[in-house]
């Protein structure tokens, strides 16, 4: 029994399951036995509050009991400190009838120890008097042996007391510890003690680490929970991801898990300390806030502070805040952390509450109007010390209730300088100031540079909606209460959000009607609206309307030396050449481009991170992918300490792509998934889809074949972009070819290829990378027997591939060729196509591409009688796959490598070789398995284990390169099992 399935308490409040204290309880389950066997023991168990110190012991009663051990439980409490003997009183209360027939002796202890009337005076002291009608009382010294006489006539099965809360019990009580300490009793007796170290005082620390240097005591201390201990126990409906949030917000202790529990499912969000006036006061939160019931006013008021000033609690703003002198401010002080209400934070110049709940819930529990004025306070003499924007926005956050001018700066200020690290907060504090800003005419011109920063911020956040309807509202302002640059700047960001949402028509709408508006724009303003205008062409699969109107602006800007428009437009055009297939004009573009980004600081390419994404692009899209890296690793620096999301996100794929292509896969899935993550908080369709479908095909490289989880992700791209009639929709939506063929579907491949490109010659999708897309093409058509159609497919990405003249793209030509020259049975000419694809790819540094013309074409080089030089493209092929973590080729290489190796080392071709390399055992389970056996019952003809069996049927897949039980069984009947990748 381990104890984590358990349901019980936690601090006696019922509040959840016990969980990860398996190695505790254990220690205190060898002490019983020890004790079981004769003699005595003490163990202290030391903990936090809200550690599980009762919880621990609620465990361990249920357990001694199940042995047959009587559990006597007392607790000591601060409300009945003067009463002796107070825990030990608690647990002799619980002596019956039952328990006396067990243990006659109990009813030997003394009178002041059982807690009977008259036993022990109001004042904690036993009485020197005498009793009116009873037997003279005893000293301490004779109570205590007395107590000890009695307790050592127990008999097995044993008696465990335990004590709770003994940092609250009283001085006869701890006396009476300290003789059962010293003195231990020759009987089966265990006795627990438990206690928050911190606040314990000195008498009780003494006693126990005496006792535990002597080794009559033996001390557990309970630490935070592992963040893989007992989380399916602690909350076993929810999400894994949930569960291990509010685990990190708890720091590992179980109370407070079960109180943040309690807040998610009152709709709190996980994993975040609960909102400071939303913390649902259940039996968990109830046991923190009882701590809070014996504070004087004063102590309660610098707990408050405490909790509003947070982490910059100082002295001297505690003095502001509270308005208590500097002596009894200290005093206070010292009570609320002699109470372990508040510790001194590292450095010991500042005071904060021992967790970031006990914060929640003493705001929570603080009079709105009261915490509303200690903010002010606090905000105040923050302004006094000259402390950042950000601490005193907070205070003034908390703090407004009407229009403040000198407030409102600093909550925009705070805002403008946040936005980029947070911009969450910078929204909440915008907000703010726009809901208090008079609604006047004298106010309109602050109103109009408000909204456009708040939409700006909104953005950045991801509400993209609110944000676009925020810009709506601002343009159709009629001028002049508009000023013309911020116009025009609204119509650019809320183009960009439009476009991002996938209405193109709606973005053009708008940048032509600013355009053509009288009098026109400045010319830097006027550059930024045809760069937008040109993005929404580019996207909507319209470039060449606007390849014009860009030339002309790039000479205007040239002109008058505006190299930040120059090299927007030049990454613009780049981009759009490239998608086109204009690859040395494209080129042209992109060392311009890049001659201007290079020489600039990460400062001036703050506002130009949409440059950097379209030259990094540009370059992928031109196989230079070392420069596309560097373009893109340096924007994604820019673009985090900027708070660029959108061009995070793409800038972050980018690299990704790059890095597939050359090779690195496992780098490269790493890149993907973050960029995913960016996408998805920006919401919207395209961007999401985009990052999921490119995404999916890393993770088809990074899979074995036919991973289902590949056609998974790829799938849920392709539903994400929906309808959006988009170049990255559209490529989003052709990516699923890919999933579809390692799922082994080719006519899926073919249909979706088909319907996405607009037909047999895909004139729809990108023209610079559809080569790749006929090579698919080409190999679906061999998969379900259309030898006409691959060859219609192989001669159009032959030709497109000579137009592009961009190597990767002919590598993808020449394996169609190669794909269809073997099937027509001629080893020679797809050799020779393998090869020339292989030496094509490597010149590009395209190395993913290399590894797969070189393992496709090693057994075609052997099939043409070079087997020596097949074994050096196999194993350079296997190499490459191997170090870039790309499992999928590296299955590759071992099926096609069985042959390849075999010709080498002498082993005949065909199926006899293929089985040769098999071990006497592999090879008899592998006739079994042909006979139809499954592995289970080949386990038992054979005597072995199923997991031996597996095992060996793994080996022989691999040794055999055959994909399942079926081609093993053709293999084995002298059929080709052998399956193309």
């Amino acid at each position: 029994m381990t104890g984590e399935a358990t349901v019980g308490s936690v601090g006696g409040a019922g509040l959840g399951p016990f969980a990860g204290r398996s190695a505790e309880l254990g220690r205190l389950e060898a002490v019983l036995e020890r004790v079981a066997a004769g003699g005595s023991a003490v163990v202290d168990v030391i903990g936090d509050a809200g550690i599980g110190k009762s919880r621990l012991l609620t465990e361990f009663a249920a357990r001694a009991r199940s042995r047959g051990v009587t559990v006597l439980r007392g607790r000591a409490t601060e409300r009945a400190r003067a009463r002796a003997f107070r825990p030990f009183t608690d647990a002799f209360a619980d002596l019956d009838q039952r328990t006396l027939r067990v243990f006659p002796a109990l009813a030997d202890l003394p009178a002041e120890v059982r807690g009977e009337p008259g036993g022990a005076s109001a004042a904690g002291e036993v009485s020197a008097a005498g009793r009116v009608g009873g037997p003279a009382p005893l000293d301490h010294f004779g109570l205590f042996r007395a107590t000890a006489a009695a307790l050592g006539r127990v008999t097995p099965p044993g008696l465990a007391v335990v004590l709770d809360d003994l940092h609250w019990a009283d001085t006869a009580s701890l006396d009476l510890l300290d003789h059962l300490v010293r003195h231990p009793v020759r009987a089966p007796l265990l006795l627990v003690v438990s206690r928050r170290e911190r606040q314990s005082p000195p008498a009780v620390e003494s006693v126990l680490a005496r006792g535990a240097d002597a080794g009559a005591v033996v001390r557990i201390a309970l630490g935070p929970l592992d963040g893989r201990e007992g989380l399916e126990v602690l909350a076993p409906d929810l999400p894994a991801e949930d569960a291990v949030a509010i685990h990190a917000a708890s720091g590992g202790y179980p109370l407070y898990f079960q109180i943040l529990l309690q807040a998610l499912r009152a709709g709190a969000p996980p994993g975040a300390p609960v909102p400071p006036c939303g913390v649902p006061v259940g039996p968990g939160a109830a046991l923190l806030l009882d701590e809070l019931a014996p504070l004087t006013p004063l102590e309660r008021s610098v707990l408050e502070a405490v909790a509003v000033l947070g982490g910059h609690a100082t002295t001297s703003l505690l003095g502001a805040v509270t308005g208590a002198d500097d002596f009894r401010l200290v005093a206070a002080l010292r009570q609320v952390v002699g109470r372990d209400l508040a510790r001194p934070a590292p450095g010991g110049h500042r005071v904060e509450l021992r967790h970031p709940l006990v914060r929640a819930l003493v705001l929570a529990s603080t009079d709105p109007w009261r915490r509303q004025e200690l903010h002010r306070r606090a905000a105040a003499a923050l302004a006094l010390t000259g402390a950042p924007l950000d601490e005193r926005a907070h205070h003034i956050e908390q703090s407004l209730t009407r229009w403040d001018p000198d407030a409102a700066a600093v909550l925009v200020e705070a805002a403008e300088r946040s936005a980029a690290s947070d911009p969450t907060r910078a929204a909440r504090w915008l907000d703010i100031v726009l809901g208090l800003l008079p609604d006047t005419t004298q106010h309109l011109d602050r109103r109009c540079a408000l909204m456009l920063t708040q939409a700006r911020v909104l953005g950045m956040t991801g509400a993209v909606r609110r944000s676009r309807d925020l810009l709506h509202r601002l343009i159709s302002l009629r001028r002049p209460a508009v000023d013309d640059d911020l116009r025009t700047s609204a119509v650019v960001l809320c183009a960009f959000l439009e476009r991002h949402l996938g209405r193109y028509p709606a973005a053009s709408a708008l940048l032509r009607r600013e355009l053509d508006r009288r009098p026109g724009p400045s010319p830097v303003q006027r550059t930024g609206l045809v760069v937008e205008w040109g993005c929404c062409a580019l996207f909507a699969n319209r470039f060449p309307e606007v390849r014009e109107e860009l030339a002309r602006t790039l000479a205007e800007a040239r002109a008058r030396g505006d190299e930040a428009g120059e090299a927007e437009l030049l990454t613009l055009t780049a981009m759009g050449e490239a998608y086109e297939g204009r690859v040395a004009t494209a080129g042209t573009q992109v060392d311009a481009a890049a001659a201007l980004v290079d020489v600039v600081t990460d400062g001036d390419l703050i506002t130009q991170c949409e440059s950097l994404v379209r030259l990094g692009w540009s370059e992928v899209f031109l196989e230079r992918y070392a420069d596309a890296e560097r373009h893109a690793e340096r924007g994604v620096l820019v673009a985090r300490r900027a708070g660029r999301p959108f061009a995070l996100a793409h800038l972050l794929l980018c690299s990704a792509y790059a890095h597939l292509m050359t090779g690195r896969v496992t780098a490269a899935l790493g890149l993907a998934d973050e960029s995913v993550a960016v996408a998805r908080a920006l919401g919207g369709g395209e961007l999401p889809g985009f990052t999921r479908a490119i995404r999916s095909l890393v993770l088809m490289h990074a899979r074995a074949p036919g991973d289902p989880e590949v056609l998974a992700a790829a799938e849920e791209a392709a539903a994400n972009v929906g309808a959006v009639d988009g170049w990255w929709a559209t490529l989003a939506r052709s990516l699923l070819a890919y999933a579809a063929r390692g799922a082994g579907d080719p006519h899926r491949v073919r249909d979706v290829l088909l319907a996405v490109g607009g037909g047999r010659d895909l004139p729809r999708l990108q023209p610079s990378v559809r080569p790749n897309l006929f090579e698919l093409l080409v190999e679906s058509a061999l998969d379900t027997g259309d030898t006409a159609d691959a060859e219609y497919w192989a001669a159009r990405g032959v030709e497109e591939a000579r137009r592009l003249g961009l190597p990767a793209q002919q590598g993808a030509a020449l394996r169609g060729v190669g794909l269809l020259e073997a099937h027509r049975g001629d080893p020679a000419a797809a050799a020779r196509a393998f090869t020339e694809a292989a030496e094509s790819c490597a010149r590009s540094r395209a190395t993913l591409r290399e590894a797969q013309s070189l393992l496709l074409g090693a057994p075609q080089v052997l099939a043409a009688g070079d087997g020596s030089r097949a074994a050096s493209m196999w194993r350079r092929g296997r190499r490459l796959a191997v170090d870039g973590g790309a499992r999928l080729l590296v299955a590759l290489a071992d099926r096609t490598g069985v042959e390849v190796r075999g010709a080498v080392d002498g082993v005949p071709p065909g199926p006899a070789g293929r089985l040769a390399g098999l071990t006497p055992r592999e090879r008899q389970i592998s006739e079994l398995i042909a006979e139809g056996l499954s592995n289970q019952a080949v386990a038992s003809r054979l005597c072995l284990s199923t997991r031996t069996v597996e095992s060996h049927v793994a080996r022989v897949y691999r040794k055999t390169g055959v994909p399942s039980r079926a081609a093993l069984a053709s293999l084995i009947a002298r059929g080709d099992g052998a399956g193309r990748w």
